[in-house]
């Protein structure tokens, strides 16, 4: 899918050029890296909830995640320091644009009611963050395998400065904002 990668060669950056007027090619907004990350809360019970996770997210993205560990000991959430609690994947390049048209083009089409995703979902930074229900929505996972029905949460991080040039970059790769 180097699709979206030449796109951004020939269309996405000259487009943010004119339109920002930027002074230099180095100062126009890419895509840096997408983070896919699941919390697990019943993984301190269940092990094999983790492991049905890790491979979930390993099916999603191409890529093998990797589990995730509770910073701090919180008592009623009976988690101690250092406990396995979620699983992550930083995809970056090829696979990350792979993902992307995925994710813009077959997934979330497939969300029931879908109106766009919400545009103010923003940092302040340039990052754009967003939360999806389940992971049946993408095709790749097999109905009859899934366990639990889980949530994940997936980050864009871009170089944007700002989040009206990071707004712009993924209304250009295709993004589905609602108006």
């Amino acid at each position: 899918m180097a699709r979206l990668k030449e796109l951004y060669k020939a269309e996405i950056a000259p487009a943010l050029m004119k339109k920002f007027a930027y002074k230099s090619v180095m100062q126009i907004p890419k895509l840096d890296k997408i983070v896919i990350n699941v919390g697990v809360g019943d993984a301190k019970d269940n092990s094999k909830a983790l492991d049905a996770v890790l491979r979930d997210l390993a099916t999603i993205s191409g890529q093998k995640a990797v589990p995730t560990y509770a910073k701090k000991s919180v008592a009623n959430f009976k988690i101690r320091q250092g406990m396995k609690i979620g699983a992550k994947v930083t995809l970056r390049g090829e696979r990350m644009y792979e993902f992307m048209d995925r994710l813009f083009n077959f997934a979330l089409p497939k969300v029931r009611d879908f109106k766009g995703i919400n545009p103010n979902a923003f940092d302040g930074r340039g990052n754009y963050a967003l939360g999806l229900k389940e992971q049946l929505i993408f095709p790749e996972i097999d109905y009859d395998k899934v366990e639990k029905i889980r949530g994940m949460d997936i980050c864009f991080v871009t170089t944007a400065l700002t989040d009206d040039e990071a707004r712009e970059l993924l209304t250009l790769f295709g993004a589905p904002f609602s108006k």
